[in-house]
């Protein structure tokens, strides 16, 4: 279980570096320069929808075969590890203003939320619910990972966006998501 939890951790805090929901993190930082709802908005959304995203991995863990699973979790791996190759930027929305009158938490809760559907660390936080069956254990550790990666985002700004090695931060997470691909592919 513990094993679960540092995995989730480290996969989404490596996924999440130069993720659209990090360089949201530094325009929301940018824009409201209100560190505090920002970061407890970041925590409520990643809260809601990485539980809904491990219940989705837990529920098709249990209707899936075990031959099915494991070749679409392997496959879904595979695939992330690529993706993670793919540099995310984020789109403007021309709608921001209209959205503020939610205040900083709201907005940032929505926006967060909104980003992560259909985004890598959503999509890993199913595959690792999926492939380890402990609910709690990966929505803790993503949660985790993305408050690791994006909190330091708020408070720091772009002064640190800039200075890490983002590309080897993403090949070493590709790395990461292919071993675990070919881990499930191999029946490990």
């Amino acid at each position: 279980m513990f094993t679960t939890f540092l995995l989730s951790t480290a996969l989404v805090a490596l996924a999440e570096i130069g993720d659209k929901t990090q360089l949201l993190a530094l325009v929301l930082a940018a824009r409201y320069q209100r560190s505090w709802p920002i970061v407890w908005g970041i925590l409520t959304a990643t809260v809601l929808n990485h539980a809904l995203a491990g219940g989705i991995g837990v529920l098709l863990a249990r209707w899936l075969t075990a031959d099915v699973l494991r070749w679409a979790l392997g496959v879904s791996f595979l695939a992330m590890a690529v993706w993670m190759l793919i540099p995310d930027r984020l789109d403007e929305d021309a709608d921001a203003d209209r959205r503020s009158r939610w205040g900083v938490f709201g907005t940032t809760t929505l926006l967060f939320f909104i980003a992560e559907m259909g985004d890598k660390t959503q999509v890993a936080t199913v595959a690792l619910a999926a492939q380890f069956q402990a609910w709690t254990a990966v929505v803790l550790g993503t949660t985790l990972g993305m408050m690791l990666a994006n909190a330091p985002a708020v408070w720091l700004g772009d002064r640190l966006a800039h200075r890490l090695p983002v590309r080897a931060i993403h090949l070493g997470a590709a790395a990461l998501l292919a071993a675990l691909g070919l881990w499930a592919l191999l029946g490990a």
